[in-house]
Formats: structure tokens, C-alpha cells, sequence
């Protein structure tokens, strides 16, 4: 009977510790798992614009027109708000009317210039991105507007109309156009070329850069914007309202 009752108490004891022994052999995560596993749940958030994108009927242009470069300046922090805001992004999408368009002006420019290619910054930007920059920009009110189109008003990148761009060597080596994209000042400014030339701010040849570019967009149906050597919309904005849904 004694050894009974010994052997009885014993016997529930070793089960706890193998219970235990086994507990603590099993993996725990560890902060590089934790971290591994929510930069994918952010990846995962991002890659929601492009479906997004997608899902709105925008068309990716290299999927038209594979032989041009993107290098879409807001998914980095390459831009004058010094923020990404489109996280992984990498296609720039447009209106598929406006992707064919696009391709008749490349058309042209490997009619005259087939050692040149364009390099995209910017296309379809979604409004609430807008209302994201119009955020990040840290100016007084009544300045924004010198930067940024009001998300009030709204921008034809909202519609997938307007294309941020310029011109690149098949190598991948953009033209010099004076200034960087997204620099503000009168430079940038094509109705200022002129002027700048004169004072010496730019040079003849990279007003000529720009006039290539100016050139086949303009006869491909695009309109420059006078303020920004980069940007050219489809259409007026009162044309987009009456064509596209806002994004």
C-alpha cells in the first residue's frame, strides 16, 4: 500500500515536467520574425493601390509601350516632399486613351530621335494620395498652392490624364534639361526659357532637350504646363471631369 501511494504522486510529478520540457521547447518568434512578419502586412497594403489602380480600368504603360523607363519619383523619397507616398508602386498607370497617345508621341520620337527613349516620374496620381502630399507639405496656407494642386480643386493626375516625364539614352541616362524634376523656381518655368538663357541660367542645349520632348508631346495632342518643363496633361481639366471618374 505504502508503495502504492509513493508511486502514485511520482508518477503525476514526472508528467509535469515533461509537460513543461516540452513548453519550453518550442519555438518562440522572436522581434526579427515579428518584424519579417509586418513589413509583409505593409507590403501587402501597399500593393492594394495598384489593384486599385487596376480595378479603375488604368492601364500600365509599359505593358503598351515596354521599351520606355519608369522611375516613378514618389515611391521614393527622390521628390520635393522628401516622402514616399506610394510605397511599392513601381508601374505607372494612365488612361488607356492616354497610353495610346503617349505612344503615338514615342512613335515620333524614335522617328527623329531613335537613340532617345522617355523616362516617366509620375502618372496617374490617386486623390487621396494628393490629400497624403498636400499633408506632408509643410508650408503656410496660400503657399501650397505654388507647389501642389489643392485636393479640393483636385489635379488631372487625379484622372489618370497627366504625365510627369522627360527624355532618356536607351543606356538609361536622362537628358540634361537645366534643372531636376520637381525643382520649383524660375528655371523650371518653359515660358521663362528665354529669359533664363539670356542670364545665363540655362544652357542652349538644354532648352533644346526640352523642345524634343515639348515637341512630339505637343503632336501627339499634349499640353505642356507653363510652369513645370516635366508635366503634360491629356486634356483640360474640364475635360477630364467630362471624360474620366476622379480616382
Amino acid at each position: 500500500m505504502m508503495n502504492f501511494i509513493y508511486f502514485y504522486p511520482m508518477r503525476y510529478f514526472i508528467l509535469c515536467i515533461g509537460i513543461l520540457a516540452f513548453l519550453s521547447c518550442k519555438k518562440q518568434p522572436n522581434t526579427e520574425d515579428e518584424n519579417k512578419i509586418k513589413t509583409l502586412e505593409i507590403h501587402s497594403s501597399d500593393s492594394t493601390l495598384e489593384k486599385k489602380l487596376i480595378s479603375a480600368g488604368l492601364v500600365n504603360i509599359q505593358s503598351v509601350i515596354p521599351e520606355i523607363q519608369v522611375e516613378l519619383k514618389y515611391s521614393t523619397t527622390d521628390n520635393f516632399l522628401h516622402a514616399d507616398v506610394y510605397g511599392d508602386l513601381t508601374n505607372a498607370y494612365l488612361q488607356p486613351d492616354v497610353v495610346q497617345k503617349l505612344k503615338t508621341a514615342y512613335s515620333i520620337l524614335q522617328q527623329n530621335h531613335p537613340d532617345l527613349t522617355f523616362i516617366i516620374y509620375d502618372a496617374v496620381r490617386p486623390l487621396s494620395i494628393q490629400y497624403k502630399m498636400w499633408e506632408i507639405l509643410d508650408l503656410p496656407p496660400g503657399q501650397k498652392e505654388k507647389y501642389l494642386s489643392n485636393p479640393k480643386n483636385g489635379s488631372i493626375h487625379n484622372y489618370g490624364a497627366a504625365i510627369d516625364m522627360s527624355l532618356a539614352e536607351k543606356n538609361g541616362k536622362p537628358l540634361d534639361m537645366g534643372t531636376p524634376f520637381d525643382f520649383f523656381g524660375e528655371a523650371a518655368e518653359p515660358q521663362l526659357e528665354y529669359k533664363m538663357l539670356q542670364e545665363g541660367v540655362l544652357t542652349q542645349q538644354q532648352i533644346d532637350n526640352r523642345k524634343i520632348l515639348r515637341s512630339v508631346m505637343q503632336k501627339a495632342g499634349f499640353r505642356q504646363l507653363p510652369a513645370e518643363w516635366w508635366h503634360y496633361n491629356s486634356c483640360s481639366r474640364e475635360e477630364a471631369k467630362i471624360k474620366y471618374a476622379v480616382i
